[in-house]
């Protein structure tokens, strides 16, 4: 269930999460966004609290509730308790209704670990927070709210509060060059492998050769260069010779905190847009005053009203004069929060409310650095073209969409119903963009509109803890047909057609030009970038609107193409992703990821590859006599001597499949060493007179077999059964572990080791055909009627049965096995090992992930839409990247689009089309 997001969190994090109270009030849209995460994410205990009765308002900004809660006038919390329940059935989650208010007794929070209040007053706000601060230990207390086009979230985790990890990064490993005796002394890594460090962490070292005291102690550094720094004094200790890694040391970091009260009078604000350092003061104040005029008038200031905007405005005026620095009031701000402030951007509500979630994991966690103090994130790009619009485009009209109309008005409403809509991908971050697709009404006119949606995987159970429109009895369901109908039960107008093809060159006839020039905007939500860089170039062809975004942990970023405005997704390009070298793959690893894909290689190769081409010989060529008699005769065929190798050594019984493994093991993890040593001893050197064996290359010492060794018996139970299944032998448990069947003396297989050549070259890659000898062909014709005569090559031995590798199928073997043949490598080697849950991650290259970050992402995506379907000019566009454990969030312009000239004053964009008429030559173009 959790497996993803493990990978992000840690196992301590998750043990304390599971272990933790929270309290939640107010279930509006943005409470039931926190409680939808931090249900996902698994707390042991969730209470929502709630006082309000269901209206049709709550319809476009809850996705948990429906017609029929606001027909029987039920209470919000009580009406999404059973829907938000379901989500996580771990969690046990409460609903409260009993008011909250000034005259509360409060003592009941002291059960809590974590109090978020949503859509209270700030002067209850203040009153909750003095008392969490209070506590011993204090209660985390978390306040977010979102008005109209304008959000906040604040964040108080007591005087004190311990981190013991800031970023949840892997600490990272660097390969030690050289070490100077001197005061400081200067650590320089291996060339091209710069540190990446920053001053003031600290390090440990081992393996050093020469200054062998450094072995085991931790220095604080100084960064001297990207490819240097220093650790202090080492004029006293011995000269360094060799080798050596520095691995990172991850230290507990103090934050401090102060009440509301104090923060709200001098606040500590993330600045997200850079491009207006200004904007979070100018909000605060905003906020401030929007506070004051609800409680000096009872209520909120009405949709579109002057008169309540210009009383805003100088309540505003006379809240900046009580701040400590007294900033200064944007007029524009406070007439636009005024004006809106009766609605609610169900997508704004996604974005600040992905943050909340994760503030609150690291309240209860202690894992990652927490927010100080203030957040605010807002709409304000979309107020432009509004100022056009009469005051009746924001009113309410009765039905599910006013809370968004009081915001951006009905004409840019029933543009959002009218879209046609390409959804690409119903994971984490589709399921959430479907839900903003039907809070918003995204294809639900009457005459236009449609979102279609294609994704060709089933939802499997690691899919539960955050693609949140499904559930159990959902697993090995399509994802877009399950997606398609969960997005009806929030909308039932939606229009949506749903499919599972995937969208690559190979299904340019199901998505033709035609379909991408039906569709108004294009929304990817995929891991795979060459997918991604596909849809770009079909957008880009039929001059259609792009909005990508992706997730990895607590990492996101989103990024807008409109035709002729921005560059194209193509424009630019990711570093490609480093290759381990084939050498170093092959006979010298450094670090566990170079073992973990030697054995990831080796499971393709015996158990996939190999059974493949085997099953290919054989289709071409029926019989065994028919390649014997071709053979003879001189034919050559193409991949016969290794087919038949496998063909003669065949195991045909569980005994036989065990006997392999333990060649296998020979092999592996002893041959191999004996193989390099011979070739390299360990005094070999260079021509510059430096060792062979020095950092990054690790001397291989051979692995003896030992059958008590739970690692060694692993291997061998682990690819005796992978043999077994590839080989068509038939097994059960229960002979596996019978010690009749598996004695030992069946492991005292004597498997000669003959000498070898070994590649060296880092540039070389692994060949494709191995040369074959005379004296293979002869062997082979040998093998094979040997095979023949013994009624070993009948139609059945002509046959294997592939294994396609399978990461989340516990009970499969292949994490098991890629385990045990990994570690023993690194046992090999002498390199640190690691365990199943890491290795599994690292073979399946499985990407973290967390409901927070995907939730922020798709809200982020969806404001983007808002502004591609109101036809907004470029600088309104905001790309974006965060990272939610930093935390940072920092919005960018848009890459302008670049227009270039060719000769006869031609200018053309990515997006232009040329018809070539004939083959005249173009000159060189030049940007402008």
């Amino acid at each position: 269930w959790f497996n993803r997001q493990r990978y992000v969190l840690g196992d301590t994090a998750m043990q304390k999460m599971a272990q933790s109270h929270v309290f939640l009030s107010g279930i509006g849209g943005l409470g039931v966004e926190i409680a939808k995460n931090i249900i996902l994410a698994g707390v042991k205990a969730l209470t929502v609290h709630d006082t309000k009765q269901c209206t049709k308002w709550d319809l476009g900004i809850n996705f948990f509730i429906h017609e029929d809660d606001i027909t029987s006038q039920r209470n919000r919390a009580e009406a999404t308790l059973h829907r938000i329940a379901e989500l996580n059935p771990y969690v046990h989650v409460a609903a409260s209704v009993v008011p909250l208010d000034e005259t509360t007794d409060l003592s009941f929070l002291k059960q809590y670990q974590c109090v978020i209040l949503t859509e209270v007053s700030l002067l209850l706000q203040k009153k909750i927070n003095d008392f969490c601060h209070a506590q011993q230990p204090p209660i985390k207390f978390i306040s977010a709210d979102v008005y109209g086009i304008c959000s906040r979230l604040f964040c108080d985790f007591g005087d004190e509060f311990e981190v013991l990890d800031t970023t949840g990064e892997e600490p990272k490993e660097i390969f030690i060059s050289n070490i100077t005796q001197s005061n400081p002394g200067i650590v320089t890594c291996l060339e091209n492998h710069p540190h990446r460090l920053e001053t003031g962490q600290f390090l440990t070292f081992r393996e050093v050769n020469g200054m062998s005291c450094l072995n085991g102690s931790t220095h604080q550094i100084t960064v001297v260069s990207p490819y240097s720094f220093s650790i202090g004094d080492t004029s006293d200790m011995e000269p360094y010779l060799h080798g050596g890694i520095a691995v990172q040391v991850k230290t507990p970091k103090m934050f401090y905190f102060e009440r509301l009260e104090k923060q709200i009078i001098n606040p500590l604000c993330l600045v997200a847009d850079f491009s207006k350092p200004e904007a979070p003061l100018q909000i605060h104040v905003a906020m401030l005053a929007l506070n004051h005029f609800q409680e000096n008038f009872g209520r909120g200031p009405n949709i579109g009203c002057l008169q309540d905007a210009e009383e805003m405005l100088k309540i505003a005026m006379s809240v900046s004069e009580t701040l400590e620095n007294k900033p200064q009031v944007n007029g524009d701000v406070v007439k636009w929060l005024s004006r809106t402030a009766q609605g609610f951007l169900a997508p704004l509500a996604a974005a600040v409310g992905g943050v909340a979630s994760q503030e609150v994991l690291k309240a209860v966690t202690g894992k990652f650095s927490p927010l100080q103090q203030w957040l605010y994130i807002d709409m304000l790009d979309i107020v432009t073209p509004l100022e056009k619009m009469g005051c009746e485009e924001f009113l309410p009209r009765g039905d599910r969409y006013d809370a968004l109309r009081a915001c951006i008005g009905d004409s840019l409403c029933q543009k959002l119903h009218d879209l046609n809509v390409f959804l690409v991908g119903c994971g984490a971050i589709g399921c959430e963009m479907l839900k903003n697709f039907a809070l918003l009404g995204v294809g639900t006119g009457q005459d236009k509109g449609l979102v279609t949606i294609t994704d060709p995987d089933l939802i499997e159970k690691s899919n539960l803890n955050r693609q949140f429109l499904f559930r159990p009895h959902h697993i090995q369901k399509p994802k877009s047909y399950t997606a398609a109908e969960a997005t009806l039960n929030i909308n039932p107008y939606l229009k949506i057609d749903s499919y599972i093809n995937k969208v690559c060159p190979a299904t340019e006839n199901t998505y033709s030009d035609e379909f991408y020039t039906k569709q108004d905007v294009i929304v990817t939500a995929l891991d795979n970038v060459e997918a991604r860089r596909y849809i770009d170039s079909r957008c880009v062809a039929n001059l259609r609107p792009l909005i990508d975004s992706g997730t990895m942990g607590t990492k996101g970023h989103t990024e807008v193409i409109v035709p002729h405005l921005t560059e194209s997704y193509n424009s630019h390009r990711d570093p490609p992703e480093e290759e381990i070298p084939f050498c170093t793959l092959k006979s010298f690893p450094a670090a566990i990821e170079h073992t973990i894909q030697w054995a990831r290689d080796k499971f393709e190769s015996s158990f996939s590859h190999k059974p493949s081409l085997f099953n290919k010989f054989w289709q071409t060529y029926p019989s065994a006599e028919e390649v014997l008699q071709r053979i003879k005769s001189g034919e050559s065929l193409e991949g016969c001597f290794h087919v038949i190798k496998t063909l003669s050594r065949r195991p045909r019984s569980w005994t036989q499949c065990v006997e392999l493994a333990r060649v296998k093991f020979e092999k592996y993890f002893s041959h191999k060493a004996l193989q390099l040593l011979h070739s390299f001893p360990l005094d070999t050197r260079l021509k510059d007179g430096s060792l062979f064996w020095q950092s990054p290359k690790r001397p291989p010492f051979p692995v003896k077999f030992e059958f008590n060794d739970p690692l060694h018996y692993g291997f061998i139970v682990s690819a005796a059964k992978l043999f077994a299944t590839v080989y068509c032998v038939p097994f059960t448990e229960k002979v596996i572990h019978t010690a009749t069947v598996f004695p030992s003396h069946n492991l005292d297989v004597p498997v000669q080791f003959w000498p070898d050549v070994v590649q060296t070259d880092e540039t070389a890659r692994k060949p494709d055909h191995i040369p074959v000898s005379s004296e293979d062909e002869r062997n082979a014709i040998f093998q094979l009627e040997k095979s023949i005569v013994s009624n070993e090559a009948l139609e059945n031995d002509l046959q294997m049965k592939p294994i396609s590798f399978e990461k989340d199928d516990d009970s499969n073997g292949h994490i098991d096995f890629i385990t045990a043949a990994s570690n023993l490598r690194a046992k090999m080697y002498n390199i640190e090992p690691a365990d199943r849950f890491k290795t599994k991650r690292i073979a399946g290259k499985i990407i973290p992930a967390i409901a927070t970050a995907t939730a922020a992402v798709s809200g982020l995506v969806a404001l983007e839409l808002i502004k591609v379907v109101g036809g907004y000019p470029a600088d309104a566009y905001k790309n974006c990247f965060l990272n939610l454990a930093i935390p940072i969030m920092v919005f960018t312009e848009t890459l302008r689009i670049i227009i270039k000239m060719y000769i006869h004053h031609t200018i053309f964009t990515v997006f232009t089309n040329f018809t070539c008429m004939n083959k005249k030559e173009f000159s060189t173009p030049k940007s402008k």
